[in-house]
């Protein structure tokens, strides 16, 4: 009996245990700036790396079409419907609501019938090319979380560039181009994003997996964020540890996924057939009933809030960072060089929090307590930005009550990666950090074994809490024991 109520629980638990994998409790979900901790000085502030969520960006940008007069019905104009290319009855007039086809229905609420799409004007000037670009801009720089999935109510074009800006579209860079023919159309080979790995993740390739031509079950585009995610984090994206590691210390892979403006440039609509049919130009058109576009604004990593008011975004920012993205420290919190908060080490970060300025602290406070000048802070490692006291300048340090100098304060002395402050004498690291505030890992000093591998990984949290409900309903459900 006993051993027949150990097993169910033990199945149960392991059911759970698998169900709960995919949510591993490293990840850190940067959703909090800062939580007050108890230690003996009493109630602190404890600051970490944070970011808003990820939301349908597509709610806030603003779309212009190039050349402006691109959208049809103006003058009013017939096309052919897409299921049916010569049966070409269709009416498309902007003065009428229910046969206009203005921009703003490329972002609407799908899921009505029929549904509603943007379209261009037809091709009636071939042979002079029939191009448009669509140009998406924020005025704010945005971090990419998910696909970007152009769905066309027309057929997919035989020629499209994906662009992004990162200097609000003073200049353009290609994200991806497709095309029916690579090779013809951008003297490119096709490839696709599983022909990618780790080290050609920025390569901008060519595809020929979105250009199916004229065809009703085939209208989607797509430019893939999470496979390259993926090629860091696992196919079903688990090891987001591995991710956050990659994005907080290489550069070029944490710009390549961020943007302030996308442009789609349509260069040549769906054709379906080698040749251009002269005779029923009204069947060439461009059509888009939807953009998805999810992201998150660009904070680094200083604020969990980003904020839409007057047609503008803006972060939120904590950590006495201030500006669109929380670029720069506020005034009279210059007290060392401003930096992004760090993802590292999972699962809380590191705020890199700007601290007071030399000269704005004024008149001591009266407790124990020296402020040392900014030259006695130094800079150990650009991408670790922790003070290094030099406590020989105590000359030329203020001093309250003259007792002992702070080591530590947890006001503007933080212990970094997770350290904690003990009587403002030492910080009390993590096994694997070391230096004065807990700034060091520690086989930077002992050398990077196996031991010293294990040593660094992050703690993993308590059982999240309804991994303990779900055991002790279990528990319950066995009965009392015996006798």
């Amino acid at each position: 009996m006993y051993l027949s109520r150990f097993l169910s629980i033990h199945a149960l638990w392991v059911t759970v245990s698998s169900v709960m994998q995919p949510y591993p409790l490293v990840w850190g979900h940067y959703d909090v700036c800062k939580t007050q901790i108890y230690t003996e000085e009493g109630k602190v502030w404890d600051y970490m790396a944070c970011q808003p969520e990820s939301t349908d960006m597509t709610k806030y940008l603003k779309v212009k079409l190039d050349p402006p007069d691109i959208t049809c019905g103006d003058p009013p104009e017939t096309f052919c419907a897409m299921g049916n290319p010569y049966m070409c009855n269709n009416e498309c007039d902007a003065s009428t609501p229910e046969l206009a086809h203005p921009p703003e229905l490329m972002f609407d609420f799908e899921g009505r019938h029929p549904s509603t799409f943007w379209q261009s004007a037809t091709w009636k000037e071939y042979p002079k090319p029939l191009q448009v670009n669509i140009t998406l801009s924020w005025s704010k720089t945005i971090e990419l979380t998910d696909n970007i999935v152009i769905t066309f109510e027309s057929g997919r074009p035989d020629q499209m560039i994906l662009e992004k800006s990162l200097d609000y579209g003073r200049t353009w860079q290609p994200y991806q181009y497709y095309a029916t023919d690579c090779l013809d159309a951008f003297h490119m080979d096709p490839k696709s994003v599983k022909d990618l790995s780790q080290h050609t993740v920025l390569e901008i390739i060519c595809t020929e997996e979105y250009s199916t031509g004229y065809m009703t079950n085939s209208k989607i585009i797509h430019f893939e964020i999470k496979d390259r995610f993926a090629f860091f984090a696992g196919p079903w994206l688990r090891n987001m540890a591995s991710l956050y590691g990659q994005l907080d210390t290489t550069k070029k892979l944490r710009d390549f996924f961020t943007v302030t403006d996308l442009r789609i440039r349509l260069l040549r609509p769906a054709v379906g057939e080698i040749f251009v049919d002269e005779l029923h130009l009204a069947r060439y058109f461009y059509a888009i009933s939807d953009i998805k576009v999810h992201g998150r604004c660009k904070c680094n990593l200083h604020a969990t809030v980003c904020v839409y008011d007057n047609s503008k975004l803006t972060c939120e920012c904590e950590h006495n960072t201030t500006g669109p993205d929380c670029g720069k420290c506020k005034k009279n919190y210059q007290g060392r060089p401003w930096s992004p908060g760090s993802y590292l080490p999972i699962p809380k970060g590191t705020a890199n929090t700007c601290i007071p300025s030399i000269s704005s602290i004024g008149t001591p406070p009266k407790f124990n307590r020296i402020w040392p000048n900014i030259s006695s802070l130094e800079v150990s490692n650009p991408k670790q930005v922790a003070p290094k006291l030099a406590l020989s300048t105590v000359s030329s340090v203020q001093v309250a009550n003259h007792k002992r100098a702070n080591v530590c304060d947890n006001e503007l002395l933080h212990c970094q990666n997770g350290g904690t402050c003990h009587n403002n004498v030492r910080c009390l690291c993590p096994a694997a950090y070391t230096g004065v505030l807990c700034e060091k890992p520690r086989c930077q000093d002992a050398g990077c074994g196996s031991r010293a591998g294990l040593a660094a990984r992050p703690p993993r949290g308590p059982a999240p809490p309804l991994l303990l409900l779900l055991l002790a309903a279990m528990l319950r459900a066995a009965g009392p024991p015996l006798l």
